[in-house]
């Protein structure tokens, strides 16, 4: 029999039609998407109180359960307010760190304070990339924002997935939608993706469609559910190698044993390494099978993989399944994501090479508009705001 949160996801997506589960699940959506209408209207009417800090809030959220991206266009905001000068932090909620609740830094400029535990592995992996941009996490992003100013005197904080965090007020708040299933059914959950009725959209700022791989960068057709009057802009996903590791050992009855990884000097030519290679790919990610599409990209054959969780803890055991998994499939690479390999214990060893995939966000042609929007509307220096290099 199928597990109920595999039904559930089935009928989301369109791939089961059990009728009285799809009731039960509408009835639930109805029920909760009032409530979040009731909640939205209460801080829109001044019933319900959000704060303010004293320097300027960009907010980077979504709609839909699931990931839109982020991540990389937290990661590229940050950039590029930093090229131009400006003092930037980051406050995320930190899902799945034991921070969550407590609130705390997980990174000041040259020192990493959490490990992907305590973060959780988005806040992780951001202050690995970002190195010198504050991070910090907690439920409770008001005062995250205060412990920032305090101890970094940031200009711009960036809210990692904060548009539906009515408790802070915000000066630019930009929504992402996946291009290839914008809102899915258009349903709220359990019965559809959305976190809340469409009518939400209305608070944006501006959209960013990302994914959008083959779609023509300047097309003017805008989805018609998105409000009138808001810019939209679209992004593609590029996935470059975050690295490649070399064959180790693994122990005996699930323990894994050994020196850290050592990764490669020289980047591998991204459209030759894999190429006529035999891979495994595993992820623990909101869309394994865009995943899938990205290795397949890099001209490996793929053999097999493995879907976890979005934000799965990896243990000694189901790193024994992978490697067990990959061998029998006859795999030469083990591929993962960069946000499933900051869930493996740094002294992993594998006995099959191992890369490790990245994504980044591209505007492509567009990126100079995309740019200028943000200098307009947070009345930033136009003089030092700079595309990317």
């Amino acid at each position: 029999m199928k597990p109920f949160r595999r039904k559930v996801e089935d009928i989301v997506s369109g791939r089961d039609s059990d009728p009285l589960l799809s009731r039960v699940l509408g009835f639930f959506s109805v029920l909760y998407g009032g409530i979040l209408d009731l909640r939205a209207r209460g801080y829109r009417r001044g019933i319900l109180k959000s704060r303010r800090l004293s320097c300027r809030v960009v907010s980077v959220g979504n709609i839909t359960a699931g990931g839109a991206g982020k991540t990389p266009m937290t990661i590229y905001l940050a950039r590029a307010f930093q090229r131009s000068g400006y003092r930037v932090a980051v406050v995320s909620r930190g899902y799945g760190g034991r921070a969550q609740k407590t609130g705390g830094i997980v990174s000041e400029p040259g020192r990493i304070r959490m490990g992907p535990e305590t973060a959780g592995d988005e806040p992780f992996m951001m202050a690995q990339t970002l190195g010198e941009t504050p991070v910090l996490v907690g439920g409770d992003r008001y005062r995250s924002g205060i412990t920032a100013l305090k101890r970094f005197q940031p200009e711009i904080i960036l809210l990692d997935d904060g548009f539906q965090h009515l408790k802070l007020k915000r000066d630019l708040d930009l929504v992402l939608l996946d291009c290839r299933r914008p809102v899915g059914n258009g349903r709220v959950l359990p019965r559809g993706p959305l976190r809340e009725p469409l009518k939400a959209l209305r608070r944006a700022d501006a959209f960013v469609l990302t994914r959008c791989e083959g779609a023509a960068p300047d097309r003017e057709d805008v989805p018609p559910f998105l409000p009138s009057g808001k810019p939209v802009f679209r992004s593609v996903h590029r996935p470059y190698i975050h690295g490649v590791f070399k064959t180790g050992r693994i122990g005996e009855a699930g323990s894994f044993e050994g020196a850290e990884f050592e990764k490669t000097v020289t980047e591998p030519d991204p459209d030759r390494f894999l190429r006529g290679r035999r891979v495994f790919a595993f992820s623990g990610i909101a869309d394994h099978h865009f995943f899938l599409h990205t290795v397949g990209e890099y001209g490996g054959t793929l053999v097999g993989d493995l879907e976890f969780s979005d934000h799965h803890p990896y243990s000694a055991q189901d790193l024994v399944r992978i490697v067990r998994s990959a061998r029998e499939s006859g795999a030469e690479w083990i591929i993962t994501t960069e946000k499933d390999f900051v869930r493996i214990p740094e002294n992993t060893l594998w006995p099959l090479n191992l890369a490790v995939i990245g994504i980044a966000i591209s505007f492509e042609e567009t990126e100079n508009a995309f740019l200028h929007f943000i200098h307009h509307h947070l009345k930033l220096n136009e003089a030092s705001f700079h595309e990317t290099p």
